[in-house]
């Protein structure tokens, strides 16, 4: 897989959450409704055929889109 396979919002979701931010704490610093942040991570973990957040998380540490 290529950098780049998140959206920026996508992105601008998983930063927040690794730094253990909740599903209510990201809708509110992003201004978007919980459902939406729960899209974004769905749509993500699609994308990189994982499971759960957690291994989302993993994944996209290991291709370098995140960075702890």
């Amino acid at each position: 897989m290529k950098n780049g396979i998140l959206t920026k919002r996508e992105r601008e979701v998983f930063e927040l959450l690794i730094k253990n931010n909740s599903t209510s704490e990201i809708a509110e610093k992003l201004n978007i409704s919980d459902k939406t942040v729960r899209n974004h991570i769905s749509n993500a973990m699609q994308k990189l055929g994982v499971k759960g957040r957690a291994g989302a998380v993993i994944e996209l540490l290991r291709l370098g889109e995140l960075s702890l």
